[in-house]
């Protein structure tokens, strides 16, 4: 009974979604003649430069982010958690949490 439910609801979502998206193609499309309207062709092949431009910097963005989270938080908490399943009666499943907030809450506080 839960599975139906669960599948009823991610249906509902993905409806939903799709909603969404139309709604997004149909702003698109009216910026698109706008912008063909008022600036002609050469503004719609400056405004997907800048539209490019926009997208690559937030994914590079994203992706530093996610380096950073690794090499500050996910290398220094292994590392610890390891280091306390030798020295404590801990196993390195239990230690895991406690090293990763306590990275995050140095890297927090380091600033």
């Amino acid at each position: 009974m839960p599975a139906t439910s669960l599948l009823t609801a991610a249906g509902d979502l993905i409806d939903q979604a799709s909603i969404k998206a139309h709604e997004l193609s149909g702003v698109l499309a009216s910026a698109r003649e706008f912008i063909l309207d008022n600036f002609g062709q050469n503004g719609l092949y400056a405004a997907y430069v800048v539209a490019g431009v926009l997208c690559f910097l937030v994914v590079s963005w994203l992706v530093r982010l996610a380096f950073s989270a690794v090499k500050y938080i996910v290398i220094p908490a292994v590392a610890l958690a390891l280091l306390a399943s030798f020295v404590l009666p801990l196993s390195f499943a239990a230690a895991l949490p406690a090293t990763v907030t306590a990275c995050s809450l140095v890297l927090l506080f380091k600033g």
